[in-house]
């Protein structure tokens, strides 16, 4: 657990050091943070609260072009499916702000399964809530794949919408 741990905080931590510096922020917006979320519930059935450890470092261009990386790691203490590992590691490539405080943003990732299963290029969708514990949220959707598995919130749609989740360790930002 502990070189998973390491693993995601260096990728994190990479996506901070290389964020994109030839950006205009003037009209742009940034979408940054990191932590530990809860579902609030047991997805998959197996006796656990399922939730994820999350990064992120977005830049929202007005036109809804996007920059930037999304990280959520899903392995050790935050399993899920009974999987050892489920990590979606995203390029971001469009985005947008609401006038209510939400950040969507969506791009193309690779779903490492560890079982000998990964997906390259999936599209995702994140929506997240600017907040500390309790307050931030965070809700992903991998389009096109996993559709009616355990945790999924909207079957029959062809995508994998999981839950809501909320930030329990960590912060996110939309500024």
């Amino acid at each position: 657990m502990k070189i998973i741990f390491t693993l995601f905080i260096s990728i994190l931590v990479a996506a901070i050091v290389l964020w994109p510096r030839a950006v205009d922020a003037g009209n742009a917006s940034k979408v940054t943070g990191g932590g530990t979320g809860t579902f609030g519930a047991d997805l998959d059935g197996d006796g656990d609260i399922d939730g994820s450890q999350f990064g992120m470092g977005v830049v929202i261009h007005p036109d809804g072009s996007a920059q930037g990386h999304f990280e959520c790691l899903m392995a050790g203490r935050s399993d899920i499916l009974g999987l050892p590992l489920m990590a979606v590691e995203a390029k971001v490539t469009d985005g947008s702000i609401t006038l209510d405080g939400q950040a969507t943003f969506g791009g193309v990732a690779r779903v490492n399964l560890a079982n000998g299963q990964i997906f390259r290029e999936m599209p995702i969708q994140v929506t997240v809530t600017e907040g500390v514990v309790g307050e931030g949220a965070l809700q992903l959707t991998v389009i096109g794949a996993f559709d009616g598995v355990p945790g999924d919130t909207i079957t029959g749609n062809g995508n994998y919408d999981l839950p809501n989740e909320i930030v329990s360790s960590g912060q996110i930002k939309i500024h």
